[in-house]
C-alpha cells in the first residue's frame, strides 16, 4: 500500500516550467527530490538513467541543460556509430515535452515523508557534438518532416478540400501528429509457474477477460491508475485482458498463485510525448505492483501457448485551424457515406505497402515473434478493414491495421497498428510509420486520387494493377483471416510473414527500394539504419545462443522417463520412444552428427545468419511437437 499523500508529491514539470527561475522555484519546494536523471533512447530502446544529485543541478541548471550530461559507447546501444575508438556522447535534455519524476515507493525522505524521487529529463543523444542519433531523435525528425512535406502536399493539390471540413491551406494555423498505445502486461506472485494448460481452458472459456479483478491485483490496479493520473496522463481504463486464471485465498490470508493479464489505456498526445508517456507509465506499473509482492512482465509472450500482451499503437492527424477550430486529417466530411478522405486513404495505402520495412521495428526481438502466430488475435498478415460501409466502423480484430472510426465524431478517425508488443520501440514505431503514411499521401494526392479512386485501389484483387499498391497483394478484407483463408492463401494474399528476427531485418535487403522513404530529409540515415540493423542482429544471436538454446536444453532435460517396466502399457513405451528419439535429435551429440542445438551455435559462430535462422524454425517447431507428446505420456501414468 502506498501510504503517502498523493496530493503533496511533485509528479510533472511542464515545458513552460522549465526555464532556471521555475525550475528552482518548483525543486526548492519538493525537497523529496533528491536527483536528475538525463533520460537517452539509443537505436535498442534503451533508456539511460543516473543520479546526479539535485543540489548539484540547482548550481548551474541553465549549464546542465545545454550541456547535458556525457557518456560513451559503451553505455548506449549505438553500434557503428558511437565504437569505443570514436564515444563520445552527449545527453541533451529536451524541453519541449513534459519531465517526470520517478518516486522511489520504497525509499520515503525523513524530512517530508514523502517517497525520495528522481526528476527524469527525456534528452537527445549528440554524437561527436555535432550527430543527434537515437531513437528519440529520429521520431522528432520524423515528425517534423511529415509536417512539413504534408503542408506541401496539402499547398500544392488543393483539390483533397473538397473532401475536407476545410477551405483551403490559408485555413490552417498548424498540423498535429497525434498517437497513443495501450499497454498490456502480465502479473503474477514470484517464482510461481504457469500449468499452460490451466491457462489456455480459462481463456478458450474467456473466464478472465473484463472480469471483476480482486485481491491486491485489484488494488495495485487501482492504485496505478490514480497514481499515472497524477502525472497527467488522463487515464480512460484499465481491466483483465483474455489471460489469466482465478488466484487463490492461501491460508495465510493472502492471494497467492496470482496470474493475471490486465490493460490499461489513456489519452492520446503528440507523437514524441505519447512515447516519453509510455516509458514512465512502465515504471510506474511495477513500482506500484511490486508493493504489493506482484512480478510484472512486459514480454510479447511471457507463456507459450497462452495469449501474448500486445501494445496496439494509434496514429492519427488533425489540423488546427485559425478560427480556433481542430478538423481531423483523416475523415471525410461526409463520414456517414465516405470511409476517408484522399489523405487518410493515402496513410492508410503507405502503411500497408511498406509494411515488409516497418515491421523490423516493430517487432526486433525473438519473444515479439513469439507471439506473432495465427491465432490469439496476434496480427500476422498484411491486411486492413474498413469496415462493410461507412455507416458500420470496423471492429474486425484479426487485422494488421484497423480503422478506427466513431460515428458522429469525425475527430476520432485514426489507425491503429495491431502488431507492437510492450517491448516494442514505439519512438521508432511511430517514426517508421508515419514516413510510410508520408509516401503513400505523396502518391494518392499527386495522382489526384478521389476517395472512390482510392477506396477501390485499397480493395483491389489479387493480380490487380493499381497506381501505387503492389500486384500480387490483397490489402483489404472484412473476413475473419484465420477462418476464411487457408495458411496457404494467407501468404499469397497478404504475403509471408516472417518467422524469425533474421527473416524479418532482412527486409531491409529485399527492399532496398522502400528504405527511401525513411531516407527523406535525412530523417534516417544509412548509418543509422546500418546501427539499427547491427544492433537488432546481435541481441537476436546473443539471445539465441546463450539464453534460449540453454532454456531449451532444460526443457528436454525435464522430459524424462516417468514409468517403471512392471507398471507400463505398451502406450506408454510408445510414446516414451518418441519422446526420447526426438531429446536426442534436438539436445545429444555423437561422434557422427552433431544436435540440432550444436548446429544452431554452430550457424551462430560462423555468423551464418540465415542456417540459424531456418534452424531455429525448426527447433520450435520440434519443442513443440516435443511438449505435446509428453503431455500426452504423463497424462496415461497413474
Amino acid at each position: 500500500m502506498l501510504n503517502y499523500d498523493l496530493d503533496k508529491m511533485l509528479f510533472t514539470i511542464p515545458p513552460e516550467a522549465h526555464s532556471e527561475k521555475e525550475l528552482k522555484k518548483i525543486l526548492t519546494a519538493h525537497p523529496e527530490v533528491k536527483f536528475v536523471s538525463v533520460v537517452g533512447i539509443d537505436v535498442g530502446g534503451h533508456d539511460t538513467d543516473e543520479k546526479i544529485p539535485v543540489n548539484e543541478f540547482l548550481q548551474d541548471i541553465e549549464g546542465f541543460l545545454t550541456g547535458g550530461v556525457q557518456t560513451d559507447g559503451s553505455s548506449v546501444v549505438l553500434p557503428g556509430i558511437a565504437d569505443l575508438n570514436n564515444g563520445k556522447v552527449d545527453i541533451i535534455p529536451d524541453r519541449t515535452v513534459n519531465w517526470f519524476v520517478d518516486h522511489n515507493f520504497n525509499y520515503r525522505d525523513p524530512d517530508t515523508g514523502l517517497p525520495v524521487g528522481t526528476l527524469r529529463i527525456p534528452s537527445s543523444l549528440v554524437h561527436n557534438d555535432s550527430d543527434r542519433v537515437g531513437s528519440r531523435v529520429i521520431l522528432r525528425d520524423a515528425i517534423f518532416n511529415f509536417k512539413q512535406d504534408l503542408m506541401e502536399l496539402l499547398r500544392d493539390n488543393p483539390y483533397v478540400f473538397d473532401y475536407m471540413e476545410i477551405d483551403s491551406i490559408e485555413d490552417i494555423e498548424r498540423l498535429d501528429v497525434t498517437a497513443a498505445t495501450e499497454l498490456e502486461f502480465w502479473v503474477k506472485t514470484p517464482d510461481d509457474d504457469a500449468d499452460r494448460e490451466q491457462l489456455s481452458t480459462a481463456q478458450m472459456l474467456k473466464e478472465q477477460y473484463w472480469k471483476r479483478t480482486t485481491g491486491p491485483v485489484r488494488t495495485a490496479l487501482e492504485e496505478v491508475l490514480l497514481v499515472l493520473d497524477k502525472y497527467g496522463f488522463e487515464m480512460e481504463m484499465g481491466h483483465k485482458e483474455v489471460g489469466g486464471v482465478k488466484a487463490k485465498f492461501g491460508n495465510s490470508g493472502n492471494y497467492d498463485h496470482v496470474m493475471e493479464q490486465l490493460e490499461i489505456d489513456w489519452k492520446y498526445s503528440s507523437a514524441i510525448q505519447a512515447a516519453d508517456n509510455e516509458n514512465q507509465i512502465k515504471y510506474v506499473v511495477r513500482d506500484v505492483f511490486r508493493t504489493y509482492g506482484l512480478d510484472v512482465t512486459f514480454m510479447a509472450k511471457p507463456i507459450e501457448g497462452v495469449a501474448g500482451s500486445g501494445e496496439h499503437t494509434h496514429m492519427g492527424v488533425a489540423a488546427k485551424l485559425k478560427d480556433g477550430r481542430t478538423v481531423n486529417l483523416f475523415s471525410h466530411k461526409d463520414p456517414e457515406n465516405q470511409f476517408l478522405n484522399p489523405v487518410g486513404f493515402g496513410a492508410l495505402m503507405g502503411l500497408l505497402k511498406n509494411y515488409d520495412v516497418i515491421n523490423p521495428f516493430v517487432s526486433s526481438s525473438n519473444d515479439s515473434f513469439n507471439r506473432q502466430k495465427p491465432g490469439y488475435e496476434a496480427p500476422v498478415c498484411v491486411v486492413t478493414s474498413l469496415g462493410h460501409d461507412a455507416k458500420m466502423p470496423s471492429r474486425n480484430r484479426t487485422v494488421l491495421v484497423g480503422l478506427v472510426r466513431e460515428v458522429g465524431n469525425p475527430l476520432a478517425t485514426r489507425f491503429e497498428l495491431r502488431s507492437p508488443n510492450p517491448q516494442s520501440n514505439t519512438y521508432l514505431v511511430l517514426a517508421a510509420s508515419y514516413m510510410a503514411m508520408l509516401d503513400g499521401i505523396k502518391a494518392a494526392l499527386e495522382a489526384g486520387k478521389t476517395p472512390e479512386d482510392l477506396e477501390k485501389s485499397v480493395s483491389k484483387e489479387y493480380g490487380q494493377e493499381d497506381f501505387y499498391l503492389e500486384k500480387d497483394r490483397i490489402y483489404r478484407s472484412e473476413k475473419n483471416i484465420f477462418d476464411h483463408y487457408t495458411e496457404e492463401e494467407r501468404d499469397r494474399f497478404f504475403g509471408k510473414a516472417p518467422k524469425t528476427v533474421w527473416e524479418n531485418i532482412s527486409a531491409f535487403d529485399r527492399n532496398p527500394e522502400k528504405l527511401d522513404i525513411f531516407r527523406r530529409d535525412d530523417v534516417m540515415t544509412d548509418m543509422a539504419l546500418m546501427s539499427y540493423k547491427e544492433a537488432v542482429l546481435d541481441q537476436w544471436m546473443m539471445e539465441l545462443k546463450n539464453r534460449i538454446v540453454p532454456e531449451t536444453m532444460d526443457v528436454l532435460r525435464l522430459c524424462t522417463r516417468a514409468h517403471g517396466e512392471d507398471e507400463s502399457a505398451d502406450y506408454d513405451r510408445h510414446f516414451w520412444g518418441k519422446i526420447l528419439k526426438l531429446r536426442n535429435y534436438l539436445g545429444k551429440n555423437t561422434l557422427e552428427e552433431t544436435c540440432l542445438l550444436t548446429r544452431i551455435v554452430n550457424a551462430i559462430d560462423a555468423r551464418e545468419y540465415q542456417e540459424a535462422s531456418n534452424l531455429q524454425i525448426e527447433m520450435q517447431e520440434k519443442i513443440e511437437e516435443l511438449r505435446e507428446l509428453y503431455i500426452t505420456y504423463r497424462k496415461n501414468l497413474f
